[in-house]
């Protein structure tokens, strides 16, 4: 924006309409894509869409029906503590030592609006302006817009299907700077559905400690792990970290509760006091009904989420059998999350029905158009010349996608 109205004088504040801040941001191209999808749905066109990182199963029946005895109970129906319930941040404290094996107090845990939340209010409480952050690419879209709202840098370090998708320490120590402060680690990983080994995390994790840094790790799809690779937390790993990391997880893709709106952040307590500061200004509480059903899926055996993830695993064979047909399209084996990420450069500055497509954006554009398939650039994810491909819908669906663009570039 102009720091000059058109008559040449500072623009007054009624012409000052949205602040800098705020307009820098960029929309979350995973959820514009699912929502132009979805309102092609509504013209009657057959779109599939392949955009958004959501399970296509219900939320699991004992997890609604606890959802509907908190709306009958008056308790649920006033305000809370803003950093959660106490029962649920003890549950979730209980799950953590169980699944990962991290032993931390319930009072290291803040309960947040979904995971994008915690990861915004961890940045925002461990960030002055101009720290920098070392964010790994391909990263999901959120990640540099919550650095920067809080001040912070971004520094991406790309990481190409060559290498798996999994930056190395000697890529990490060539963006460090005397300006970094945190490094963002995320396994298994959105979009690439990469998973770092034991023996990569613990290596990464004592360069992080031997240079001071904090770490942010985001393990939402820590039950999503294929093919029998041995991983783990980073702070279980490298408990010389645990007193630096901030662990951020949640509800949505593990028990399909994306519409619940519930995460969490686990870290040092005085993140977390300053954290809830935060929250108690900006939200309050999380909504109490969503609380409770969190409290019971956390509480819950792992039944549901086995289901699921058998299906995702044979949808994942499936997505990348049938892609990598397609000429101009390599796509690696994932092995973990419910992402495919297809590098596409094959069918860039080629000519499509009279017209040269150059990057990735133009191309899903293009297969939006012609084929009726949603898809995501990886622009979106700092690393043009790729598609994102969420398989986390059903199996028919899926084969009918990929089957359009196999007709398409065939």
């Amino acid at each position: 924006m102009s720091s000059q109205s058109a008559s040449g004088t500072s623009p007054s504040p009624r012409e000052r309409r949205v602040s800098q801040r705020i307009g820098a941001i960029a929309e979350s191209a995973t959820l514009k894509v699912d929502a132009k999808a979805k309102a092609l749905k509504a013209e009657g066109r057959p779109v599939i869409g392949f955009g958004a990182g959501e399970p296509d199963f219900p939320t699991p029946d004992y997890i609604v029906e606890a959802a509907v005895e908190a709306c009958r109970d008056p308790r649920n129906h006033r305000y809370t503590p803003a950093g959660g319930l106490p029962e649920l941040k003890k549950a979730i404290a209980e799950k953590t030592r169980r699944d990962s094996g991290l032993e931390v107090d319930p009072a290291q845990v803040l309960v947040t609006n979904g995971g994008k939340q915690a990861i915004y209010e961890a940045f925002a409480v461990m960030l002055d302006p101009g720290d920098e952050v070392i964010v790994p690419a391909p990263y999901w879209t959120t990640y540099p817009e919550s650095i920067q709202l809080a001040g912070g840098v971004p520094v991406e370090v790309l990481a190409d299907e060559t290498q798996d998708y999994k930056v190395t320490v000697e890529q990490l120590e060539a963006a460090r700077t005397e300006r970094t402060k945190v490094l963002l680690f995320v396994s298994p990983s959105n979009p690439t559905g990469a998973v770092y080994s034991a023996d990569e995390i613990r290596a990464i994790g004592a360069w992080a400690e031997e240079h001071g840094l904090w770490v942010l790790t985001d393990e939402i799809y820590e039950h999503l792990v294929y093919d029998g690779v041995e991983t783990g937390s980073l702070p279980v790993l490298c408990p010389g970290l645990v007193d630096q990391t901030v662990v951020v997880n949640g509800v949505a893709k593990t028990y399909a509760m994306t519409g619940w709106r519930v995460g969490w952040m686990i870290a040092p307590k005085d993140l977390v006091k300053a954290a809830a500061n935060l929250q108690s200004h900006a939200t309050s509480n999380v909504a109490n009904v969503s609380q409770r059903a969190a409290l019971a899926a956390i509480e819950g055996d792992l039944a549901a989420v086995e289901e699921m993830k058998l299906a995702f695993d044979r949808r994942r064979r499936t997505i990348v059998s049938m892609l990598n047909e397609i000429d101009g399209v390599v796509c690696p084996m994932p092995t973990g999350a419910f992402y495919a990420y297809p590098s596409v450069k094959g069918l860039l500055g080629k000519e499509h029905d009279g017209k040269v497509i150059d990057t990735s954006v133009d191309l899903a554009e293009y297969i939006l158009e012609k084929a009726e398939v949603a898809v995501v650039p990886g622009e979106a994810f700092g690393s043009p010349g790729y598609l994102r491909l969420s398989y986390a819908l059903g199996d028919e669906d899926l084969v009918e996608g990929v089957s359009r663009l196999q007709k398409l570039f065939g």
